[in-house]
């Protein structure tokens, strides 16, 4: 089932954040059926850095690639603002489409662009993200390749701005809108009022962030078809990661800890080691 596909479905799309091939694989494991590649999230994992416009279109495709290599559900890849203008924004959407995108955000903030959920951002002009929103949709090879548009505008310019904004990009022929930062229940209720019957909506739950934490069924009832968590898989790794580098510190050994975590022969489980040496016995020859 294509993305396009399963955003015909009454139900709306719930896509937890991974950033890299193994959290992609266990994400698909645990049955979700769309998930979500963001730049926060390479910056978190690959750099160590926050979300402020750090990453780089080939540090995301590159990524993407392997992820889409590994397994076969659907992603969303998060393409910032098409790291430059109308030209790095084709060029992204054309590598990004080849990696295996089945749909592409890209947004209409200013550089350098950071989180939705950080203070101090800028937006560039409504037409020029209607020139980029263009641009995208050109450079596609396959309808099947979606793209979505964000607006940052409502923290910058307001309400009223960031609805004429989602109109207008709207308007260009994009295939989900994503309104980011709003900022209560009425909002989320109004901007899926607004827009919930005539195309995918995405909502985006960051914890701690700006939007409140909502259940993916109220949200649905709000209009939303879209649902992404998209940090939370680096938040609940990093507090992991704390707990257990801790203990070792603390303990000089695994043992306190291995009831939270896998053995040899339990990660070699989930990701697939024996049917991995079955299929290079099977071209070993005699």
């Amino acid at each position: 089932m294509t993305l396009q596909q399963r955003l015909t479905a009454t139900e709306a799309l719930l896509c937890p954040g991974v950033y890299d091939p193994l959290s992609a694989l266990v994400a698909t494991q645990a049955g979700f059926e769309g998930l979500y590649l963001s730049g926060a999230s390479i910056a978190y994992t690959h750099l160590g850095r926050s979300d402020v416009g750090l990453t780089t279109y080939s540090e995301v495709e590159s990524t993407l690639a392997r992820i889409t290599d590994r397994v076969d559900t659907p992603v969303i890849v998060d393409a910032d603002t098409g790291f430059g203008n109308a030209l790095n924004m084709q060029r992204t959407v054309r590598g990004f489409e080849r990696a295996g995108a089945a749909m592409i955000q890209i947004e209409d903030q200013g550089f350098p662009k950071r989180c939705g959920h950080l203070d101090g951002k800028t937006v560039i002009s409504l037409d020029e993200m209607c020139g980029k929103i263009k641009a995208a949709l050109d450079a596609r090879h396959s309808p099947d390749t979606l793209i979505m548009a964000r607006t940052d505008a409502l923290a910058v310019e307001g309400w009223d701005a960031a609805m004429t904004r989602a109109e207008a990009y709207l308007a260009c022929g994009v295939d989900a809108l994503f309104i980011e930062a709003l900022r209560d229940p009425s909002q989320l209720k109004s901007a899926g009022a607004l827009f919930g019957g005539r195309i995918p909506l995405l909502a985006n739950m960051v914890e701690g962030g700006k939007t409140p934490i909502t259940p993916v069924p109220e949200l649905q009832s709000y209009g939303f078809k879209i649902v992404i968590f998209p940090g939370g898989t680096v938040r609940a790794v990093v507090k992991q990661l704390q707990g257990y580098y801790g203990s070792l510190q603390a303990h000089q050994t695994t043992d306190p800890w291995h009831d939270q975590m896998l053995d040899f022969d339990g990660l070699n489980a989930v990701i697939e080691t024996p049917a991995l040496m079955a299929t290079a016995k099977k071209y070993a020859g005699d």
